[in-house]
């Protein structure tokens, strides 16, 4: 075993090599604090026959004894990956994929196990590290070290790799990876924090990486691993230069549509015109044909972009589809709304519920729950394909936490707006940036729903063509400028600022000038997206739908919540049943009260209050005569309801009248309402009532 160590945030990296997994293709134990993670990485000897894509699969394994807790349910063993699991896979995969060699078809498996979790280090970032650690040090091919660290900004001051109670002061966090010279990935969230901050936070965090590829060179200098080679498809040149000949005319011809059902349609007659071409002069080299018909969309694509400033739809680099917004599509939800962008279209839909529906978090991260939940669906038809439908993968869990951290930072507070608040996205149809779409969408939808969110939020997603020197920046890029171009840029934010990135990249990096470039375009975008919603709604309504769960919040004295609950809960159970109300009570004694319509909650609140009224001396109270004694009558000041004993005291006969009484039957009789004023609660919680004093009152 070799041990490697350096310094990140303050607090110790320790690098073990050579004791653990030592049958995968490389292996590195990170311990950062007491937060250690296993990362192995294994490739095939051969690469796989008959794909076009580089094989790459992630896997962060979560052991819940890493936090010493055990699973939950019957089985009492780790099942599917939890969200926080998903998310943490693809923040690994995305900085590692562009450092892999051009056209590498071995299948790579990077696993991250965390073995043991100090919530102050994060073993997703930790994990990062460790499989370029893995990577760099085995036989696989791999470019040249990454690292990554989180950026955090408190009282104006950048901090890397902030801890939990840093964490809750910071205005920005930001995950950056890089490699030495560039960087290749951004992903995080702020709260509304303008585009210089942000891009001085992230080559903050870049100069904290630097350091830490030096590190791993250090580490690779001393083992000094041999890589596999690298074993590409050779390619029939003259076959090449064959079908390029024969379909690039027609291909330009093909892509230059606005619509791309139509393209697409032009697109795969072209194909299909060179595939029985060539397939009579190459019969055995079908998937070389194919190959090169997908080189030539390429090129056609790029050289449109970076030579002649065009785009297959013909919009220019920095104009934006046409945007349509409809709020309150549905009748019944809570609220919605209708995104229409390009053919890029999202419906999004509010719901809002108690407290107690809030979503418990079980896994290694540092939230326990959250009352904003944002799902994201993409169906096949939305792209008019037909595949089987099946729970959410990893892109969607990925779309829907991006969409939701945009989010966060504008929704109001539990104490100004106590109630849990799911939104779901669903694409029904899309050509690029449908993640951003279901952000605009969803804007409109809380709006619509009454959620008095701070500001509204809109989002972009940027593309990037780079060839040597020249690039070109493009504004909300459409599936095939995604899939044939180098950066996915999807930007978030608020008139004021930003509240979420994410940027990944298919080359090696990307330097300071094309960030700052594609921040400022596409916080133009943004405005412009923004002023098209506006339109349709400008700010929230002030009241929430009919349809919504009327709440009422009231606070009672911690040690009156027993007498709410009752014994073996008979007195709350009773209240439910009564209204049909749901009742949530905190420790500190804030009842949430949630019913069907405002009345049914009203009567659940008067009668908590009747339950836990307190007697006040020197008030009057209107109560009923219930008992006759021959020194003076019992009065119910308080009612007793829903089985509960109610409140009441003695007017002594001598307090019944203002003159003398013989007999208290004289004055009173059972059954009677009459006005009495408590004049003395003693030591033994008896209270003592006058009816003279409120007759002398009324005088």
């Amino acid at each position: 075993m070799q041990l490697f160590e350096t310094e990140v945030g303050g607090r110790k990296l320790i690098v073990e090599i050579g004791k653990l997994a030592k049958q995968a293709n490389g292996a590195a134990l990170m311990r950062y604090g007491d937060t250690v993670v296993l990362v192995t990485a294994t490739a095939s000897n051969e690469p796989r026959e008959g794909i076009d894509f580089f094989p790459l699969t992630v896997d962060f394994e979560e052991r819940q004894y890493a936090a010493g807790k055990i699973p939950g349910g019957f089985i009492k063993r780790e099942g599917r990956p939890t969200e926080l699991a998903t998310l943490s896979a693809r923040l690994i995969d995305r900085p590692m994929r562009p450092m892999f060699p051009e056209g590498y078809r071995n299948d790579v498996h990077i696993v991250a196990t965390v073995l043991s979790v100090e919530l102050d280090n994060a073993p997703d970032i930790t994990s990062i590290i460790g499989a370029s650690i893995a990577l760099s040090t085995s036989n696989i091919p791999f470019n040249e070290p990454v690292a990554a660290v989180v950026v955090g900004l408190v009282d104006d001051e950048f901090i890397i790799n902030p801890t939990v109670e840093q964490s809750k002061l910071t205005e920005l966090t930001i995950i950056v990876a890089g490699s030495k010279d560039a960087v290749i990935m951004v992903e995080g969230g702020a709260n509304e924090i303008p585009e210089a901050k942000v891009i001085e936070a992230i080559y903050f965090a870049h100069a904290e990486i630097k350091k830490l590829c030096a590190f791993q060179e250090t580490i690779i200098a001393a083992l000094q691993p041999e890589k596999a080679s690298v074993i590409l498809l050779e390619v029939n040149e003259e076959l090449e230069t064959e079908v390029k000949d024969f379909v690039t005319e027609k291909m330009m011809a093909a892509v230059k549509n606005p619509d791309k059902k139509t393209r697409e349609s032009q697109m795969d007659a072209v194909n299909q015109l060179a595939k029985e071409h060539f397939a009579e002069i190459y019969p055995e080299e079908g998937k070389q044909v194919e190959t090169v018909l997908d080189k030539v969309l390429t090129n056609i694509i790029r050289k449109m972009i970076i030579e002649d400033q065009d785009r297959v739809d013909g919009r220019k680099l920095d104009e934006i589809r046409k945007v349509t917004c409809e709020v309150g599509y549905l009748p019944r939800p809570h609220g919605s709304g209708l995104f229409t962008r390009g053919q890029t279209q999202v419906l999004s839909v509010t719901t809002l519920g108690s407290m107690s529906e809030e979503q418990v978090l079980d896994g290694l991260g540092v939230e326990e729950s959250k009352r904003y939940i944002h799902h994201y669906n993409f169906p096949p038809f939305s792209v008019g394909e037909t595949r089987p439908m099946r729970g959410p993968g990893r892109r969607e869990i990925g779309h829907g936490a991006l969409a939701e951290r945009a989010l966060v930072p504008v929704i109001p507070d539990q104490e100004n707006f106590p109630y849990t608040i799911r939104v779901v996205s669903d694409v029904l149809e899309s050509n690029g940036s449908s993640s951003m779409g279901s952000v605009c969408g969803s804007t409109l939808s809380l709006m619509h729903a009454g959620v008095p969110i701070k500001a509204p939020v809109s989002g972009i997603a940027m593309g990037l063509v780079k060839e040597g020197e020249k690039f070109a920046i493009l504004s909300d890029i459409q599936g095939i400028e995604d899939a044939l171009g180098d950066m996915d840029f999807k930007v978030t934010g608020t008139e004021q600022g930003i509240t979420a990135l994410q940027m990944d990249i298919k080359i090696t990096g990307v330097n300071r000038e094309i960030i700052e470039q594609s921040l400022a375009q596409a916080k133009e975008g943004r405005m412009f997206i923004m002023g098209k919603m506006l339109e349709a709604i400008d700010k929230p309504n002030p009241d929430i739908s009919p349809y919504a769960p009327q709440l009422l919040k009231m606070k009672i004295k911690t040690d009156k919540i027993r007498d709410v609950i009752g014994p073996g809960g008979k007195v709350i159970h009773k209240i439910v049943d009564e209204t049909g109300c749901k009742i949530d009570i905190e420790d500190d004694g804030t009842l949430y009260i949630i019913g069907n319509d405002q009345a049914a909650s009203q009567k659940a609140k008067s009668l908590i209050e009747a339950i836990v009224a307190e007697v006040e001396v020197g008030k009057i109270y209107s109560g009923t005569v219930k008992r006759i004694m021959d020194f003076g009558a019992f009065v119910e000041i308080i009612p007793g309801v829903l089985g509960n004993q109610g409140k009441e005291g003695l007017v002594h006969i001598s307090q019944l009248a203002e003159q003398r009484v013989e007999k208290v039957t004289d004055e009173v009789d059972v059954g009677d309402i009459i006005d009495v004023k408590v004049t003395e609660i003693d030591r033994q919680g008896r209270i003592n009532l006058s009816r003279k004093a409120v007759l002398r009152e009324q005088k």
